[in-house]
């Protein structure tokens, strides 16, 4: 299945993880669409189709990681995915994760799992929107000790400044998304099948309607 892992992982959060209609984000702001990757990071075939695709980009990027983490909860199915993937390759990469606060009890760390001080590693998010949450991984991790080589989400939005603020927490290190919520959107719509709307007009304007999913939309607004 690694062969094509990544247009397979495309397909599914096309399938599962891709909504549209009205939906307020994290960030405060509206969206048109939502992308929750935790509904394709936690199925059965994603989480291996998740850890195969990161593991192959960590590889590609030449990013000589010991360990990958994130905040959670988002980066948690991918921490672990991509940790058992490099296992059963034979190339083991360990996992960690970051908490959103130090702990109040027994040693109180923010830090969970792997912990060796002076380690490379690379920071994993699914989505970035403002960028909030990689980067408070990315500043956790440094202040930890870890050095990190490299950082990747699954899908960037591509708005709210998400990647200048990422980039600017992560140099010198490298920060890169495996797809954009552009390329969901079209893998989305050229998967579902269109649905015909009789004798209707568009929600959004005055030409005639094309489909009627998920509301009555022309050709230019189907997307």
């Amino acid at each position: 299945m690694a062969g094509n892992s990544r247009e397979q992982l495309l397909k599914l959060l096309a399938d599962k993880s891709f909504r549209l209609g009205q939906f307020k984000l994290s960030s405060g702001g509206t969206s048109d669409y939502y992308i929750d990757c935790r509904l394709t990071t936690l199925d059965a075939v994603g989480a291996l189709l998740t850890g195969e695709t990161v593991l192959q980009e960590i590889e590609n990027r030449g990013w000589k990681a010991v360990a990958i983490g994130g905040l959670t909860m988002g980066a948690d199915p991918i921490v672990v995915a991509t940790s058992v993937i490099s296992a059963q390759q034979g190339k083991p990469i360990n996992g960690f994760l970051v908490r959103k606060a130090e702990k109040t009890h027994g040693t109180g760390q923010r830090i969970e799992g792997f912990r060796d001080k002076s380690a490379k590693v690379v920071i994993v998010d699914d989505v970035c929107t403002t960028g909030a949450s990689t980067v408070q991984a990315i500043e956790a991790a440094r202040e930890y000790g870890f050095e990190v080589v490299g950082v990747l989400c699954l899908v960037e939005r591509e708005e709210a400044g998400g990647r200048v603020n990422v980039e600017k927490a992560a140099a010198p290190a490298p920060f890169v998304a495996l797809f954009t919520a552009n390329d969901v959107r079209a893998e989305h719509m050229n998967s579902a099948p269109p649905i015909f709307a009789v004798s209707a007009k568009c929600d959004f304007c005055d030409r005639p309607a094309v489909t009627n999913t998920p509301s009555h939309r022309c050709e230019v607004h189907r997307s």
